[in-house]
């Protein structure tokens, strides 16, 4: 079925390939089944790496949140998102552009397109340059503690970013959309003036942007497990060791497998650009199969992050844990509360209707009585002292009663002298 979709679609626009250039991963094709196969293998790769990625950076975002930021870290980031902006933005536009072979997205989509994917692109590949020269210094000395501030990090990443935009910014210029035969295309209009200048651009950009990256990191990655392959002193540690040894494996898989599927692409741009006249050009399937082999790198990278790291492993569980513990306590706060039509009063709470519950309460729980109990438990009473205070308490007091005391005195003190 392929390849009978690669003859078709190959005869169809060879006439048509044989003199233009298309950009923004627009290729007319007549084949039915050629225009569903990619789009669905896109469709595939953006729902894979969307996941994989997303994991990647929750992870990465949840250690930098619980403090234990690193260089490393932060440059596996980057490359998530690198990738994570490649299947949402561009992935898209590929896929439709296949699917409809007629190009309607835009002036701005097709000016864009080819400089946006290999802006992410070149920032990936540098990207893992920094990672591998960082790999080596780690893979040096294990126990070796590395402090980078935070603005050593981010002038970094400014500095990838700024020279992976300016690397292909010659594609935003003479990408347009044109009408050919009839159709809206979007291509590589170069005018004869920039001819030569686009010809030493063809030849220089797949050496900057992939050959140069790929050879320093291959050296760094090189140095890094010639150093892991060492044996270690006593006063080295060994777990550092194997750790090191674990990370320098993981990060030279993640590059090895970035070059490995970006390669096609590489084939197919040095074939397009520099096809002789009357010359073979590229099938179109091959171009087209390229193109997803260079998406399928951004469901690749978070596979091999989660699959060969124990510490993603654990931080991933880690995350997941603090996920669910986040979500128990509104869920037991919701079980506790009593519905809203509910008559029942809650049981700590005393209802209204009941008003000789609160004195009963007060009878037999409250503070003070408890308090007066203990003093009288505490402080013992003499049997003649409280015969006394009984004594006056029961006898009344006449002269409190008496309405004309003054005549009460004389008599008082007449039987006094009696």
């Amino acid at each position: 079925m392929l390849a009978a979709a690669f003859a078709d679609s190959n005869s169809s626009t060879m006439n048509i390939s044989a003199h233009l250039h298309f950009a923004g991963g627009y290729l007319p094709s007549d084949s039915k089944d050629w225009r569903t196969i990619v789009p669905a293998l896109l469709v595939a790769v953006c729902l894979v790496g969307f996941m994989g990625n997303v994991c990647v950076i929750g992870v990465l975002l949840h250690s930098a949140w619980k403090g234990k930021p690193s260089m490393i870290h932060s440059l596996i980031l980057n490359l998530s998102l690198a990738d994570l902006s490649l299947l949402l933005f561009s992935a898209p536009v590929r896929a439709t552009a296949y699917f409809k072979s007629v190009w309607d997205l835009g002036w701005f989509v097709c000016k864009s397109s080819d400089w946006f994917i290999h802006t992410c692109m070149a920032a990936k590949s540098l990207t893992i340059v920094a990672v591998a020269k960082v790999c080596c210094m780690y893979a040096s000395d294990p126990a070796k503690q590395v402090s980078i501030r935070t603005c050593t990090i981010w002038s970094v990443l400014a500095a990838i970013w700024a020279v992976a935009s300016l690397l292909p910014l010659p594609e935003w210029f003479f990408s347009t959309t044109r009408l050919h035969a009839g159709v809206e295309m979007c291509l590589l209009d170069v005018p004869p003036v920039a001819e030569e200048f686009m010809a030493v651009f063809g030849k220089l950009y797949p050496l900057l942007a992939f050959g140069l990256p790929s050879l320093f990191a291959s050296f760094y990655f090189w140095r890094a497990y010639g150093q892991c392959k060492k044996r270690g002193t006593k006063t080295q540690n060994l777990r550092n060791q194997m750790r090191s040894k674990q990370l320098t494996v993981m990060l030279l898989s993640m590059a090895g497998t970035s070059a490995v599927l970006w390669l096609p692409e590489w084939v197919a741009w040095l074939w397009i650009r520099h096809v002789k006249a009357g010359g073979p050009t590229p099938p179109q399937g091959f171009i087209a199969l390229s193109q997803v082999l260079m998406f399928s790198i951004s469901s690749a990278n978070p596979l091999i992050f989660l699959v060969m790291s124990e510490e993603f492993k654990e931080d991933l569980k880690g995350l997941w844990k603090w996920m669910i513990t986040k979500k128990q306590p509104t869920a037991s706060e919701s079980q506790k509360t009593p519905a809203g039509n509910s008559e029942v009063p809650p049981d700590n709470v005393p209802s209204p209707e009941s008003p000789a519950s609160i004195p009963e309460k007060e009878k037999t729980g409250s503070p003070s009585s408890g308090i007066e109990r203990s003093e009288k438990t505490q402080i013992p009473i003499l049997p003649d002292v409280e015969q006394f205070w009984h004594e006056r308490d029961t006898v009344p007091c006449v002269q409190d009663n008496d309405p004309i005391p003054w005549e009460h005195e004389d008599q008082e003190t007449g039987d006094c002298d009696k």
